[in-house]
């Protein structure tokens, strides 16, 4: 990561926790989930499968500005730039693969919030969980 001078960098930084990698790899997984959720519309089949269709389309529509506007947000605070890394890409065959892929990112969602002293970060952190939660509603509940 690009940091800035430490005697004036946000306290988060000064401490040398391990918020900012998480954060980077948190991102990256989070942009990641774009492509791997529309990957994953697109070849859904089988009982509930529009239903299925439609969760995963509104969810793969709204992550990418969610991590936008959560990059932005912190490399604008910590006056850093993340290095969003090359990260490991998933596949889901079914709504039940999709739910599993979306707890492994809520778990790491609230890992990063775990360690973020920011509020405003963590806000925004809060949207994804809320997103992640209502596309497994549809996907567990509406066939």
């Amino acid at each position: 990561m690009l940091k800035r001078n430490p005697q004036t960098a946000p306290a988060e930084m000064k401490v040398g926790n391990k918020a900012p990698k998480m954060m980077d790899a948190l991102m990256c997984d989070l942009l990641e989930a774009v492509t791997t959720v529309h990957k994953s519309h697109l070849k859904i089949t089988g009982e509930g499968s529009y239903a299925a269709h439609k969760a995963m389309g509104e969810f793969y529509e709204e992550i990418g500005g969610l991590a936008d506007g959560l990059i932005e947000g912190y490399q604008g605070l910590t006056e850093t730039l993340l290095e969003l890394g090359p990260c490991e890409a998933f596949s889901c065959s079914s709504a039940k693969d999709c739910v599993k892929y979306l707890n492994a990112l809520y778990t790491k969602v609230d890992a990063v919030q775990a360690v973020c002293t920011y509020s405003e970060i963590n806000n925004d952190l809060d949207n994804v969980k809320s997103l992640i939660n209502s596309t497994k509603y549809k996907l567990i509940f509406l066939k």
